[in-house]
């Protein structure tokens, strides 16, 4: 117990976490904002207007759902 007590006086703690390569963050930022001004110019209603909002916080699932198709489209062509 005194080996603990010890290593908090001395201000040994446990090593801190190293968080590398967050830049993911900031390209799914710019692809909201690029999604929202995408939906939002060709929203009129303002239930669109509302679907532009939510569309645009799950564009990465569009995005993918249509890289997928077009590679399909791909395959059945060969």
């Amino acid at each position: 117990m005194t080996d603990e007590s010890a290593l908090t006086e001395k201000g040994n703690h446990e090593p801190k976490e190293n968080h590398q390569g967050g830049g993911t963050g900031a390209v799914y930022g710019l692809g909201l904002i690029g999604a929202w001004v995408y939906y939002f110019k060709h929203a009129s209603t303002p239930r669109e207007k509302g679907m532009a909002f939510l569309k645009g916080l799950v564009w990465p699932a569009f995005l993918v759902y249509d890289l997928l198709v077009f590679l399909k489209k791909g395959q059945d062509v060969q």
